[in-house]
């Protein structure tokens, strides 16, 4: 898988993974009546933002290699850390959590993907 790809991919699943924080207050019983309360359970959850922050640190890190940047990994860094502790200021204050931490690892991939692209056009122009 390339990085670019990486990067994508990275963005869709932290999407995904506020979208199911977001809304899971919503559809919980729902899913109960049809036999499907696991996803709501913490474990799914911790699950999926560790699939995303992992993914992140290689899609990164590959990118690093090309643009020499560190701010783009100070992103998800912080983003994951303020996503994992969206329970902390309680029911009011976990949406506002969830979309500062998503919005920040998604900040770090696109960074990473203009930073890596600027990179690549200017290898590319020093060879012609």
């Amino acid at each position: 898988m390339t990085q670019r790809s990486l990067d994508r991919t990275g963005m869709w699943v932290t999407t995904l993974c506020a979208l199911h924080c977001l809304l899971l207050p919503v559809i919980l019983p729902m899913l109960s009546l049809i036999g499907l309360s696991f996803i709501g359970e913490e474990v799914l959850e911790r699950l999926i933002l560790g699939t995303s922050i992992l993914l992140g640190l290689v899609a990164l890190v590959m990118g690093m290699r090309q643009h020499l940047r560190i701010y783009p990994l100070v992103l998800l860094v912080a983003g994951g850390a303020i996503y994992w502790h969206k329970d902390s200021l309680g029911e009011v204050g976990e949406p506002i959590i969830i979309l500062c931490g998503a919005a920040l690892i998604v900040a770090a991939h696109w960074v990473n993907l203009k930073l890596t692209r600027q990179a690549s056009l200017l290898r590319s122009s020093a060879f012609q």
